[in-house]
């Protein structure tokens, strides 16, 4: 993945990430935005509402940096990884 040195993430705007108040998953290109489906499941400490709002913005990112997604909803994440859905 093209790694984002500290002070470039500290530079981008809350806009640029799937969770911009944790400052979680950056989507600033193709490759971080495939790392961004790859974890999701892995993100705590969010409500589901904005794990909906986060997947929101990562599809808007993928139709702009030209990423194909396969699911059409965060939830598909969790079954396809076997995971129980996140609570909240």
């Amino acid at each position: 993945m093209s790694d984002l040195s500290e002070q470039q993430r500290d530079d981008l705007p809350e806009s640029a990430f799937a969770f911009p108040k944790e400052r979680k998953e950056p989507l600033v290109n193709a490759e971080h935005v495939r790392a961004a489906v790859a974890r999701f499941d892995q993100v705590e400490g969010v409500s589901n509402h904005e794990r909906d709002r986060a997947w929101d913005r990562i599809q808007r990112a993928a139709r702009r940096h030209g990423v194909e997604l396969h699911e059409r909803d965060w939830r598909e994440l969790y079954r396809r990884n076997d995971r129980p859905l996140p609570r909240g």
